[in-house]
C-alpha cells in the first residue's frame, strides 16, 4: 500500500490519489489507532488532519514511512525531529487555509460585539430584547491586536482594515524595521502594550513551550474591559479556567474559542454557562472551499515527494 489517510479529505482529491496510488482512505481511522498502526506497516505516505498522534510508536510502526501530509498548518500532534531523524518529510498546507481562519476571527468579532448570539432563545419565545441589544458595538474604528503576525495574521489584517479597524501586531520573529510592518500598514507592538490597546485580541501562534498558557491571569488583566478574545490557533495558548473567570467577572466582553487544551471539550468545562461566549469544535480553518484547497494542495505534495526516486 502507498498511502492511508486517518482522517477527512476532500472526495476529489481522495480519487486523485487512486489514480495513481494504492490508497487506504478511512477518516475514522484517527479513533481506532490500534488498527492504523498495522496498516502502516508498509506504506510510504500518511495523510492527517490534527487528530492523528504521529509519535514514535506510530513511526515505529511505519518503516517504510517516507512522507506526512498535513491537511492544516499545526504540527504539534507530530513529532516533527522524529520525523526528520528518520528522513521523513512532513508537508503542511500552508496558506490553504488562511481566508477561512481570518473570515472566523472577524466573522466572530462582529457577533461578539453585537452581542448577537446572546438573546435568540429569547426572540424565539415572542420577547423583545431590543433595548437590551441596542447597545452592540460596530468593528469599524476598533483596534485589533494580532498575536503572531504569518500569512493567517496578515490576512486577517487585510481583511480588518477593510472594515476600518486600527491593526497591531507583536511578533517576536519579526524585526521592529522589517519591510512587512510598513507594506501591511500594522504597527509592531510590544505584548503589553498590544494587551493593554487592543478592543480585539486575536491569536496566530503556534503551541509552543514559550506560549503555553500565554494568555493567563495576568495577561487577561491586561486586556481593556469589555475587549473580545479570540483563539482560532491552538489550544493551550490561554489558561481556560483564567480566561472563564474573566468572562464571569465582567472583565472581558466576550469570546471566540475554537481550540481546546483537550479535544473534545470535556463535560463540566469551566466555559458552561458563560455569557457572549462562542465555542466551535476546532473548524476555523475548515470550510467546503478550503477543505476543497487543502485537499487539492497536500494531494499534488504527497504525490510529488512519492514520484522521487529513493
Amino acid at each position: 500500500m502507498h498511502i492511508v489517510i486517518s482522517e477527512f479529505m476532500d472526495d476529489d482529491a481522495v480519487a486523485t490519489l487512486r489514480s495513481r496510488f494504492t490508497v487506504c482512505y478511512e477518516p475514522a481511522l484517527v479513533d481506532r489507532r490500534a488498527e492504523l498502526l498495522p496498516l502502516l506497516a508498509g506504506v510510504a505516505a500518511l495523510i492527517v488532519r490534527n487528530r492523528t498522534v504521529v509519535d514514535v510508536a506510530l513511526l515505529e510502526a511505519a518503516p517504510g514511512l517516507r512522507v506526512i501530509g498535513r491537511l492544516g498548518v499545526g504540527l504539534d500532534n507530530i513529532d516533527v525531529p522524529a520525523c526528520a531523524a528518520r528522513g521523513i518529510v512532513v508537508i503542511p498546507a500552508t496558506g490553504a487555509n488562511a481566508g477561512a481562519v481570518a473570515e472566523y476571527v472577524l466573522g466572530t468579532a462582529m457577533a461578539l460585539l453585537r452581542l448577537a448570539t446572546t438573546r435568540s432563545a429569547e426572540t424565539a419565545a415572542g420577547q423583545w430584547p431590543r433595548a437590551a441589544l441596542s447597545s452592540g458595538r460596530e468593528i469599524a474604528g476598533k483596534t485589533l491586536g494580532l498575536i503572531g503576525f504569518g500569512g493567517i495574521g496578515q490576512l486577517t489584517a487585510r481583511l480588518a482594515q477593510g472594515l476600518g479597524v486600527r491593526v497591531i501586531a507583536h511578533d517576536p520573529m519579526i524585526g521592529d524595521g522589517a519591510a512587512i510592518w510598513r507594506s501591511s500598514g500594522v504597527m509592531a507592538t510590544a505584548f503589553g502594550a498590544l494587551l493593554a490597546q487592543s478592543d480585539i485580541v486575536s491569536l496566530h501562534v503556534p503551541l509552543t513551550d514559550q506560549t503555553r498558557n500565554l494568555i493567563d491571569a495576568t495577561a487577561l488583566a491586561c486586556m481593556k474591559p469589555g475587549a473580545l478574545l479570540i483563539n482560532s490557533a491552538r489550544g493551550g495558548i490561554v489558561d481556560e479556567a483564567a480566561l472563564a473567570a474573566a468572562l464571569r467577572s465582567g472583565h472581558l466582553g466576550g469570546a471566540a474559542i475554537d481550540v481546546f487544551d483537550q479535544e473534545p471539550l470535556a463535560a463540566g468545562s469551566p466555559f458552561a454557562g458563560l455569557p457572549n461566549l462562542i465555542l466551535t469544535p476546532h473548524i476555523a480553518g475548515v470550510t467546503l472551499e478550503s477543505n476543497v484547497r487543502v485537499s487539492a494542495l497536500i494531494a499534488e505534495r504527497v504525490a510529488a515527494q512519492l514520484q522521487i526516486p529513493v
